[in-house]
């Protein structure tokens, strides 16, 4: 899809900001082949990294101008805009972050369509838009790393009911013989808990991941799990596709084909998937989903801004 244009023709530019739990991606771009400038900033403590977010975009705005803001979060966040704490970080792992106000002094510094949501449903809009997710409106969208986040659309937009969805912290039916000690502070059989990042490296427990073999029995529990959570997926919201990428799967090619064979056994054909038995497929952004996933957001709040005409 292309960039929105202004009236007179002109391309216009969108700045989105990725803030992660362990760095935040600030991108300047008029879509996926046109990346403008792009800056990484740790993710510390919200009264550092908040005005270093806003100082790249205040030198964006006044040397580039931009057309509007997607601002990508990790969660979880309030994104009730009838609701006082619009715009803040929730109850979440991260400390200091808890009651943070992300929107509010952005809405504040510029005036132009701002898009909000999870880090997740904004890199799962864009797969959509350039990715693996390309034609779909029923897609979901996973990373497995520090935790696990799962971006969810349905019907063309991110689910909403009283808050985003939050199946990384969906309990599970744990691997039989699993009693690792979850990782999640809030959930003792949440996937978050069982098979992010954080507990793979509690389960290697100290061993370095690259001395663990593909066959390895570390990953039976991770694999038991990420596949029990795309059940619960299939068997609900029904996406027609789903992209699964993050650390834990990043160099482990041995993990999708395995989590698509075990769903396979647990639907126990009950359900007829799409997918001829990859169900459970690779983002096609891959690292830079998150980035352009603020970037789609940007673009959102503008076409439903109607400020500009799309070309």
């Amino acid at each position: 899809m292309d960039s929105p244009a202004t009236d007179r023709g002109e391309v216009c530019l969108f700045a989105g900001v990725e803030l992660g739990g362990t760095k935040c991606v600030c991108t300047l771009a008029a879509g996926p082949d046109d990346i403008r400038d792009q800056r990484t900033i740790a993710t510390t403590v919200p009264w550092e990294t908040l005005p270093a977010i806003q100082a790249v975009l205040d030198g964006w705005a006044s040397s580039y101008g931009f057309c509007g803001l997607g601002i990508a979060s990790f969660g979880p966040i309030r994104l009730d805009p009838g609701k006082a704490d619009y715009g803040q970080i929730g109850a979440t792992n991260k400390p200091d972050w808890e009651g943070a106000d992300l929107l509010g002094p952005l809405r504040s510094a510029f005036d132009v369509p701002i898009g909000f949501d999870t880090d997740v449903n904004g890199a799962a809009l864009a797969e959509i838009r350039w990715g693996s997710g390309r034609g779909l409106d029923d897609f979901a969208y996973v990373t497995v790393g520090t935790g696990v986040g799962v971006g969810l659309i349905v019907h063309g937009k991110p689910t909403r009911g009283f808050s985003h969805s939050e199946i990384g912290h969906v309990l599970v039916p744990r691997l039989k013989g699993d009693d690792i000690v979850s990782v999640c502070r809030f959930h003792d059989d949440c996937v978050e808990g069982l098979a992010s990042g954080t507990a793979l490296n509690a389960r290697l427990a100290g061993r370095p991941l690259s001395d663990v073999g593909p066959d390895d029995p570390v990953w039976d529990p991770i694999v038991h799990t990420l596949a029990t959570m795309v059940h619960a997926l299939a068997c609900t919201t029904g996406p027609m596709r789903v992209a699964m990428g993050g650390g834990v799967l990043s160099g482990q090619p041995q993990l999708l084909p395995r989590i698509n064979a075990r769903l396979d056994v647990s639907l126990a054909d009950y359900m007829q998937i799409p997918g001829d038995g990859a169900y459970v497929i690779s983002p096609e952004l891959g690292t830079m989903a998150g980035p352009l996933g603020a970037i789609a957001l940007a673009m959102e709040a503008v076409e439903s801004a109607g400020t500009y005409a799309t070309r």
